[in-house]
């Protein structure tokens, strides 16, 4: 039979935080989720506001409480790394963080990456930069996450930590980025889709399919980084023939950014152009470098993925919805 545990999601209650929770409920599980108070969590969970960069706030919080496994979803700085650290030391018999694939964002592979290209363990701390700014803290979000990782990995064996490196995330009519909304958009209208001269193929995850994983790895015992990605790699072209298939009259317009070659395919209605200063911005999923995520990790330790060719039609209907 089962143990009931005792589980503490920081933030994180939409998109595939909030399908995590109620996995966890539906398995039995005492949930407690912590929050600032912007938004109200699923019923059926304790309630705990705080805001987390605040120490004695989150203390305070957390009061005598302790849990089976704590489940960070929005640990975004090596500062907030570090309070969680203290506030938690000694309360957790497993603490998971999601992570995620822009750790590998200065790397550039033929091969898909595997989880020792970034040993948060080498990695170092910058406490001086200003993470507390907003245009900082998302201009430097792969930096962010692998300093965080670092301060976690450096407590040791008295605190068993787990890095959840989550592809890219697509599915679901909750949808909140706005990206595949991006390329409906230009599609339909025949509007530019600006990319750069060379776009290579990256690694993507379902939204339930991560709320599967990070379930999963709430209950193992494995620590470290570990990456989340369905099996394959998708190219922008395949990615927005989903889209193209879901608006037959549209028309699917690549505009290189930075110069390049003029290119025609008949086939499709993609046709590709050039136009663009150099250093000019690309849509989403449009990448430069090549860092797509090796799963075999993970796929020893036990997780069955999907295929992400076979989840992407759902995917992208999901999200537009009937009227897209």
């Amino acid at each position: 039979m089962r143990t009931t545990r005792e589980v503490l999601v920081i933030g994180g209650n939409r998109y595939f935080g909030k399908r995590l929770i109620e996995r966890l409920l539906a398995a039995g599980d005492r949930v407690t989720v912590l929050n600032r108070g912007s938004s109200a969590p699923p019923p059926g969970v304790v309630h705990l506001v705080a805001d987390r960069d605040d120490e004695q706030a989150l203390s305070r919080a957390i009061g005598t409480r302790v849990f089976d496994v704590v489940l960070d979803q929005v640990c975004y700085t090596p500062r907030q790394a570090e309070i969680a650290r203290r506030v938690l030391a000694g309360r957790t018999a497993r603490y998971v963080m999601t992570s995620t694939v822009e750790v590998y964002e200065h790397e550039d592979s033929e091969v898909p990456v595997r989880e020792s290209a970034v040993d948060p363990a080498t990695v170092a701390v910058d406490r001086q930069l200003p993470w507390g700014e907003p245009e900082f803290l998302d201009s430097h979000y792969g930096e962010g996450k692998r300093q965080a990782e670092a301060v976690f990995t450096a407590a040791g064996p008295q605190f068993p930590f787990v890095s959840v490196r989550v592809a890219h995330v697509l599915g679901g009519d909750d949808d909140f980025t706005g990206r595949l909304g991006h390329y409906a958009d230009r599609i339909r209208t025949g509007a530019p889709i600006a990319v750069p001269p060379v776009t290579h193929p990256a690694t993507y995850i379902h939204v339930e399919e991560i709320a599967d994983f990070l379930f999963w790895a709430a209950g193992e015992d494995f620590t470290g980084p570990v990456n989340a990605a369905s099996h394959g790699l998708l190219t922008l072209e395949e990615l927005c023939a989903a889209v193209a298939a879901r608006l037959p009259e549209g028309r699917t317009v690549f505009e290189t950014a930075e110069g390049g070659t003029a290119l025609e395919t008949a086939e499709g209605g993609t046709v590709f152009e050039t136009a663009g200063p150099a250093g000019a911005e690309v849509s989403p999923f449009a990448f430069r470098r090549r860092y797509g995520m090796d799963n075999s990790r993970a796929t020893r330790l036990g997780f069955t993925f999907g295929d992400v060719r076979q989840w992407l039609p759902r995917a992208v209907a999901e999200t537009l919805g009937k009227d897209r």
